[in-house]
């Protein structure tokens, strides 16, 4: 099983797939880590010194990479990474898509609370927060909406993500710790 995380900045895709991994006693992978790791250096720097579109390609060959690679894993992506480079084909071909949509506001709230604007280029030169994040969400909802299976609440828990796995008939390992059906 692959599942992959779509969604916004703030969604709760790394925390979440850190907890399906858990749940599921799979690898769990952020797709920005693999990229960071790869190029040596970290994603503001990547941005300031090659631009998003050197970016953009390297995020699509680390995620092809990673899609091919033979066993299951958790991945949770960058917020554009389903927009660029037909990235979305790729996740949903090689395996389910999860899209976190989490209400702006709350959004708003949770990048407040933090201190992450800054290893995030796009939104630490935006302007007014709600205002980026309403209109990057304009043009990447239609992207988004592709995916799988949609958590629209705002806390996606382990427990309701697998349950949507379950309505949809996805094969799933059994939950860690719990032995498998006879």
């Amino acid at each position: 099983m692959k599942l992959y995380l779509i969604g916004m900045p703030g969604s709760g895709k790394t925390t979440l797939g850190h907890a399906l991994a858990a749940h599921y006693a799979l690898p769990f992978l952020d797709l920005d880590a693999e990229i960071v790791a790869r190029a040596g250096q970290v994603i503001p720097a990547i941005f300031l010194q090659h631009g998003e579109a050197y970016f953009r390609k390297l995020e699509a060959e680390v995620l092809r990479e990673l899609a091919a690679r033979p066993g299951s894993l958790i991945l949770a992506t960058g917020g554009g990474t389903p927009c660029f480079h037909d990235n979305l084909t790729v996740l949903n071909a090689t395996g389910t898509t999860v899209w976190l949509d989490v209400p702006v506001e709350e959004l708003a709230a949770r990048l407040a609370a933090v201190a992450e604007t800054a290893s995030r280029p796009l939104l630490a030169t935006a302007g007014p927060k709600v205002k980026w994040l309403q209109e990057t969400i304009g043009h990447r909802k239609q992207f988004y909406e592709q995916a799988q299976l949609r958590c629209d609440t705002a806390s996606c828990t382990p427990a309701a993500v697998a349950a949507q796995l379950a309505a949809a008939g996805v094969s799933t390992p059994p939950a860690a710790g719990l032995a498998p059906a006879a």
